[in-house]
């Protein structure tokens, strides 16, 4: 007579009545859990797979800290991921990746899979998901730390990305620039990209100038997005004299749709990015950008998940510090005065 299988993870928690997260922990870490919780986890255990199953159950057959970013395609995020895993491996843990596509409903179904995997902590960019998610994350009672934007009742790594928004349309209106365009990543689901609008937005207001809806040109993050954005911006009866990019690819994607077309940078057009990738600073010309210290921001979200797991005191919230970079993509306006 064949064996049972052994149980999976999330077949133990449903029969014990437990979170994921608990259960995983009643077999990687008894010593921790509840007596009474055990033997509810215990019992499922014998239920599901017979005696031999608690001789070596799976526990954390995925153990380890997850962090799920919109997108491997995107040097801010692989930046931070390689800050996250140095971090943890140091610490004797180790780094599973996994990405969204910008889609919440993809963020979802992965955060779905890697909680059942009996993950020891979660690690997630920008604070904005569905209802269901966050009930996931609230249920899972595993560290969850979410970095560059915040939620309430969650730990947080932060930079202010309206403020990064603010300083690069300020620099740009300070050199006298006053029609100013923006090309950006879709805002539908990135709280990162509408805040930085918003902090254009800010900039643009509180000297009295506009920013119609028609300078303002959400595209998909790529180089080839930047260049659509910079193009749709060029062919207006009023182009602007500066474009703000969300971030630095699309603003690379607007330095090669200029040249492109004969337009010197930034003679005849400035560009201004957010972020300060490491390939800004080389271009011809080399990037105005706003530094986000991506680096930062994946250990430090990588050490608060580390205070959780070890149980000591640790700050909720760290918020990082943004600053401009000024380089060559960015002069006053052609038809300036003097």
């Amino acid at each position: 007579m064949k064996p049972r299988p052994r149980p999976r993870l999330m077949d133990i928690a449903a029969e014990a009545g437990v979170s994921l997260a608990t259960a995983s922990r009643s077999l990687a870490q008894p010593e921790i859990v509840a007596p009474e919780t055990l033997a509810r986890v215990r019992a499922a255990i014998l239920r599901l797979g017979g005696p031999r199953a608690l001789e070596a159950p799976r526990a954390a057959q995925g153990s380890g800290v997850a962090a799920i970013v919109p997108t491997l395609d995107n040097p801010i995020f692989s930046r931070a991921l390689q800050s996250m895993q140095a971090v943890l491996n140091g610490a004797g843990h180790h780094l599973l990746v996994a990405s969204s596509d910008y889609q919440p409903e993809t963020e979802l179904a992965v955060l779905r899979g890697l909680l059942a995997r009996g993950v020891e902590g979660v690690i997630l960019v920008g604070a904005q998901r569905p209802p269901e998610a966050w009930e996931l994350l609230e249920a899972a009672e595993i560290p969850v730390v979410l970095t560059w934007c915040e939620a309430p009742g969650f730990d947080a790594v932060v930079v202010d990305n309206r403020e990064a928004g603010r300083i690069a349309a300020e620099h740009l209106i300070a050199l006298g620039h006053t029609r100013l365009g923006v090309v950006c990543g879709l805002t539908r689901h990135n709280d990162r990209q509408r805040l930085r609008l918003e902090g254009v937005r800010d900039a643009v207001a509180a000297h009295g100038l506009e920013l119609p809806e028609w300078r303002v040109v959400e595209q998909e993050f790529s180089l080839a997005g930047g260049r659509t954005g910079c193009a749709a911006l060029l062919s207006l009866a009023e182009p602007p004299t500066a474009i703000i990019c969300g971030i630095d690819q699309l603003a690379v994607g607007c330095l090669v749709e200029a040249q492109s077309r004969g337009i010197a940078v930034p003679e005849r057009l400035s560009v201004v990015g957010i972020d300060n990738l490491e390939m800004a600073a080389h271009l011809s010309p080399p990037l105005t950008t706003v530094h986000v210290p991506t680096a930062r921001i994946g250990a430090a979200a990588a050490e608060l998940v580390l205070a959780r797991l070890r149980r000591q005191a640790h700050p909720r919230r760290v918020e990082l510090p943004v600053e401009l970079v000024t380089r060559r993509s960015s002069a006053p306006p052609a038809d300036a005065a003097g």
